[in-house]
């Protein structure tokens, strides 16, 4: 199992997004051994969850079908420890606090260890109330990644300097979802991080087609990429997984 910087060590990193029982648990596993082959470098694991308030309708949409599924916390750690004898990449769950908190803060973070889980993003703690789960995080050698936005503006230095595994960069304002651009100045945000901190940077939200994915990871260390690939699986549900498959293959190209 590699380390999330290792992942960040030959050139440009692709890390997909996918909603964990979206539209099955056995196609969330398939997808991601199908995404590492296709030169995925990390792979973001969604835990669903019932108020994505950092999520667009796609993502939301994928939340629901996977509640609908009763989807729960253990049968994603039962799932990622038997797609750990297979897969070598880093794995990253992003979820909710109330996610994490109800399930037990130590518990949630000693399963992280225990099934070969990296990294951690809570896209709903502000870096202002991340202590209550760093400290465990840290305790079990999970990386809680932080977020900066381009309205972080004074407090992207502060951030930068406690950062751990990666960096993730908003590209946009708002929340995920496929963009026809994105116009904000990512540049001096990563500019900004550089200076205080020598974790990559990766680039997420609103990415979703190859020429976004080369003029974003000229100016990051990586790209993350999610609701146009949540997007293939809504469309071919069980049978997503080459569509998926190519797509990860032509934005890895897009960047290398």
């Amino acid at each position: 199992m590699n380390s999330i910087r290792e992942a960040f060590q030959n050139g440009k990193a692709f890390i997909p997004f996918i909603t964990c029982g979206d539209p099955t648990l056995e196609t969330t596993k398939k997808l991601a051994i199908a995404m590492e082959e296709a030169g995925a470098d990390i792979i973001e694991l969604g835990i669903p969850f019932s108020d994505p308030t950092a999520e667009g309708p796609v993502i939301q949409d994928a939340n629901i079908r996977a509640l609908s599924n009763h989807i729960t916390t253990d049968d994603i750690f039962a799932m990622v420890a038997d797609l750990r004898k297979e897969v070598k990449v880093p794995l990253v769950f992003m979820t909710y606090a109330n996610v994490v908190f109800s399930y037990g803060t130590e518990k949630f973070a000693s399963e992280c260890k225990r099934i070969g889980i990296c990294g951690l993003i809570l896209a709903d703690v502000p870096f202002e109330e991340k202590k209550e789960f760093s400290s465990v995080c840290d305790k079990y050698g999970v990386d809680l990644i932080s977020m900066i936005a381009p309205t972080s503006n004074d407090r992207i230095a502060v951030i930068a300097r406690e950062a751990k595994g990666f960096l993730y960069c908003v590209s946009s304002l708002g929340v995920t979802g496929i963009r026809t651009d994105i116009t904000t100045d990512v540049g001096a945000m990563i500019s900004n991080a550089k200076k205080n901190t020598d974790i990559p940077c990766a680039i997420g939200f609103g990415i979703s087609t190859p020429e976004q994915a080369t003029e974003m990871a000229s100016k990051s260390d990586g790209i993350i990429v999610g609701s146009a690939i949540v997007k293939i699986c809504a469309k071919y549900g069980e049978n997503c997984v080459p569509y998926v498959a190519e797509f990860v293959k032509t934005m890895k190209k897009a960047i290398s």
